[in-house]
């Protein structure tokens, strides 16, 4: 099966090319896109290999460690899963080791022929870094909305990642379909409440309230079954992870995280890990939450209002 966005994550994004060892990390349902992207590493000449895993239970949870092992033997590791391996130690150590990373939580063969994969990635590129370049110099975030959030949180001292989706160089790492900044927020230094209008991870699309205090989400409301996932891990899940502003213009309402995060417009917290790209809290999780058309200040200048990126 032929599709577009194999052929540009394999040529355009990560640059793959003749002799380079790439690995496919999938699970099964997600294998007829995992042979799409092996058989466009084959076109280029890589040495294309497939490891196909048991279904994960959750984002974030580690994957088996064989495949974690494979993982840091290759030049280039692409994972089509059904849930992230993307802040996880496993991808991690692979991006210590040299290894170019894609991860694609929740991606969909509709998602690989049209919408955010099929984006410029150049101009991604550019928008993001501009984005990124921001909140490095940051340090008060504040985020509010008409729905009700009223949230503040400090990013002092925290290294931005752009999420371009070029990565070519040894050692890069970042989502496909990509476009969002994002960064950990200083652990302990959320407080208000996000009311979460858009997508979360793994619990669908309804009206969700969590109150932070501390650092900490202290209160759910509104869905049971984000509650019973933080339950479960315990305190570490309920720590705010993450802030991200969307960046591609070309992402769509999917119906996927992966792709609405992304939209220009929207931006993102997490709760949960954030050990993998600059933060101190590990918690085998780590559930992206999605809200519209916010209104973000960093440091009091306005770069999104109402879901307008003014950047």
């Amino acid at each position: 099966m032929r599709l577009k966005g194999a052929e540009i994550a394999i040529k355009t994004c990560l640059g793959v090319r003749k002799g380079e060892k790439v690995l496919v990390v999938a699970d099964p349902p997600k294998l007829e896109i995992a042979l799409a992207l092996f058989e466009e590493a084959l076109k280029v000449g890589a040495q294309a290999n497939i490891m196909l895993m048991k279904t994960l239970t959750r984002h974030g949870e580690e994957p088996p460690e064989m495949v974690a092992r494979a993982m840091r033997m290759a030049d280039v590791v692409i994972a089509p899963t059904t849930y992230s391996i993307t802040h996880t130690q496993a991808r991690l150590q692979a991006t210590l080791a040299g290894v170019r990373i894609a991860t694609m939580p929740g991606i969909t063969e509709d998602m690989m022929r049209r919408g955010a994969m099929l984006a410029d990635y150049l101009e991604v590129e550019k928008k993001t870094k501009k984005v990124a370049g921001i909140l490095n110099k940051g340090s008060r975030v504040r985020i509010t909305s008409k729905a009700g959030t009223d949230l503040t949180f400090d990013i002092s001292g925290r290294k931005a990642k752009a999420d371009t989706g070029i990565i070519r160089k040894r050692g890069d790492f970042g989502n496909l379909p990509a476009g969002e900044a994002f960064i950990a927020p200083v652990e302990g230094s959320g407080q208000g409440k996000a009311v979460i209008d858009g997508l979360i991870s793994s619990c669908g699309r309804r009206r969700t309230v969590i109150t932070f205090v501390n650092g900490i989400a202290v209160k759910i409301e509104g869905n049971d079954k984000l509650f019973k996932i933080v339950s479960k891990v315990g305190k570490n899940a309920r720590n705010l992870a993450e802030f991200g502003i969307g960046t591609n213009k070309m992402a769509r309402f999917s119906g996927s995280v992966l792709e609405e995060e992304k939209i220009v417009g929207t931006c993102h917290i997490a709760l949960g890990d954030n050990s993998t790209f600059g933060g101190n809290v590990r918690a085998g999780v780590h559930i992206d939450c999605v809200m519209l058309k916010p209104t973000v200040e960093i440091d009091g200048r306005v770069i999104l209002q109402d879901g307008r990126l003014l950047v």
